[in-house]
């Protein structure tokens, strides 16, 4: 049985400035809603690459795309049941 996805993901490529800033809004909401984000290289993956390369950084929920470019926090707050 394969494990589940993370609940909470980040897509992000090396020397994005915009995925670092998305990797640290997403780690102070993750740890408000006690998730840990995984950070995935989508330069690592050929799929990945092909799907979101050219619109890192994408935040994905439960395995879903959430929201990209930036992180909606307001949304991502609600969706994660903060508020």
């Amino acid at each position: 049985m394969a494990e589940p996805s993370p609940r909470l993901q980040l897509l992000t490529r090396a020397g994005c400035h915009l995925c670092e800033t998305a990797a640290e809004t997403l780690a102070r909401i993750g740890a408000e809603a006690g998730l840990v984000p995984e950070a995935v290289d989508v330069d690592g993956d050929p799929e990945l690459r092909a799907e979101y390369g050219d619109r890192v950084p994408v935040v994905l929920l439960d395995g879903r795309e959430h929201s990209y470019f930036t992180v909606d926090v307001v949304r991502l707050r609600r969706d994660l049941g903060l508020g």
